[in-house]
C-alpha cells in the first residue's frame, strides 16, 4: 500500500478508535469545613469553578446540620449557570472519633452522565478506615466506571495505615472500571501506593502540591502533595489533568482558604 494511502488509513482508525471511546471531565476537590460557613458568595464562587466539568467528588462535607443543606445550595446555583446539575450526599462516615466523621458529595450533569444504582460508603474496612471512601457508579455513552471519594486521615495520624487497604478493594468489584480519588495527605510516591500501582493503577498526577499554604513563600503558594486520582490503566486512559489555582484570584493565602485549603483537581478519562 503506497504511504499516503497508509497514513489516510491510519488516521481513519484512529479517529474511529477514539470515536469509540466515551470521555468524561471529573474533578475531585476537598472543601474544607463545607457547610453552614460558607457564605453565598463563597459559594457562588465554588460554583463558577466546578460549572466546567462533568462529575464532581466534594470532600469534608459536614457531618452535622448544614453540611447536606451546603451541597443542596451550591447545586441550587450551579443550576442557574446555564446546566442542570444532580447531587447525592452520603450518611455520616463511621469512625469511633466524632470529630472525623464527614460526609461526601457526588454532584454531576445528567445530560452527560447517568448515575447508576445506590452509592454507597464502602463497608469492608469501616473499622480499618476512618472515613470509609465513598462509591458511585455512572454511565458515559454506555460505559460504566465506579468512583471512590476518600479523604484520609491526617498527616499526623499517618495515613498510610489506611492506604494501605486500598490494595484489596479491586478484587472485591472484579467487574468495575475503578477511579479512587481525593485526599490521599500521602503523595504518590509514597511505597504504600505500590501495591495497588502493580496491579496497573496509575496516578493522574505526579510531584503536584495540592494544599495551600498559610502564606505564599516567594510566590510559591502551595504545601503538599496530598489530593490525586488513582485510575486503572487497563480499562481507562487519562487524556488530560491538573489542577484549578483559584487562589490566584485572591490577594492572599489566608482569603483563598476561606475557600478551601486546598485546591481542586481535575481528569479527562476515557473508557476503553
Amino acid at each position: 500500500m503506497p504511504a499516503k494511502k497508509q497514513n489516510v488509513s491510519l488516521l481513519l482508525f484512529l479517529f474511529l478508535t477514539l470515536l469509540c471511546q466515551a470521555q468524561v471531565s471529573v474533578c475531585s476537590w476537598n472543601l474544607m469545613n463545607f457547610g453552614k460557613s460558607k457564605s453565598d458568595s463563597e459559594l457562588e464562587f465554588i460554583a463558577n469553578t466546578l460549572n466546567k466539568f462533568d462529575i464532581v467528588t466534594i470532600q469534608e462535607v459536614v457531618a452535622g446540620n448544614g453540611g447536606a443543606q451546603a451541597v443542596a445550595r451550591l447545586v441550587n446555583i450551579l443550576n442557574n449557570k446555564g446546566a442542570h446539575w444532580d447531587y447525592v450526599v452520603s450518611d455520616p462516615t463511621t469512625s469511633d472519633n466524632p470529630s472525623s466523621v464527614e460526609r461526601y458529595a457526588y454532584l454531576w450533569k445528567p445530560t452527560k452522565v447517568k448515575k447508576i444504582g445506590n452509592s454507597w460508603l464502602e463497608q469492608n474496612f469501616e473499622k480499618e478506615i476512618d472515613r470509609e471512601p465513598y462509591m458511585s457508579t455512572f454511565d458515559y455513552n454506555g460505559k460504566t466506571f465506579t468512583l471512590a471519594s476518600f479523604h484520609a486521615v491526617p498527616k499526623k495520624k499517618h495515613p498510610e495505615s489506611e492506604i494501605k487497604y486500598f490494595k484489596s478493594i479491586p478484587a472485591l468489584y472484579p467487574k468495575l472500571s475503578l477511579i479512587f480519588m481525593g485526599d490521599f495527605n500521602c503523595p504518590q510516591s509514597n511505597t504504600v501506593f505500590i501495591p495497588l500501582k502493580n496491579k496497573g493503577y496509575k496516578s493522574t498526577l505526579t510531584n503536584q502540591k495540592t494544599s495551600l499554604r498559610q502564606k505564599c513563600i516567594d510566590n510559591d503558594c502551595l504545601a503538599s502533595e496530598y489530593d490525586n486520582i488513582y485510575y486503572n490503566s487497563s480499562k481507562t486512559t487519562i487524556k488530560q489533568a491538573g489542577i484549578v489555582p483559584f487562589y490566584n484570584q485572591f490577594s492572599t493565602n489566608k482569603e483563598a482558604r476561606h475557600i478551601s485549603d486546598h485546591i481542586p483537581i481535575w481528569g479527562l478519562f476515557l473508557f476503553n
